[in-house]
């Protein structure tokens, strides 16, 4: 006869569910939010930005949703020089001293810029 306890191990090892990784799973769920509407011109006043940036070598910091589950996604933030600007599939590869992303344009949300 096993015990309790060496059941939730053996289940755990079999891919078994546990109360702990649900209820994880369900407050990463509640944090999840559809992709926000941006006005046009906010918009073109980002596109803006990141280009200046690109030509004139400053830093930004770029708010981007990001798809997780279905309409659902979380916010991302980052904060890095703008290295390359991919007309053809509109989208914005920042690059700072820990990491490199491609960001499509039409998930910013916000812009900031820090000239020197």
């Amino acid at each position: 006869m096993t015990t309790n306890h060496a059941k939730v191990l053996a289940a755990n090892r079999w891919g078994g569910p546990l109360p702990q990784r649900l209820c994880l799973e369900k407050m990463e769920n509640e944090k999840l939010v559809q992709q926000p509407v941006i006005e046009k011109s906010d918009m073109e006043a980002f596109h803006y930005m990141i280009r200046d940036a690109g030509r004139e070598d400053y830093g930004l910091s770029v708010v981007w949703w990001k798809p997780v589950k279905g309409n659902l996604g979380m916010v991302c933030s980052m904060w890095g020089a703008v290295k390359w600007i991919d007309a053809r599939e509109l989208r914005v590869k920042m690059v700072n001293d820990a990491e490199s992303k491609w960001i499509a344009l039409d998930r910013i949300m916000d812009v900031k810029g820090y000239q020197e």
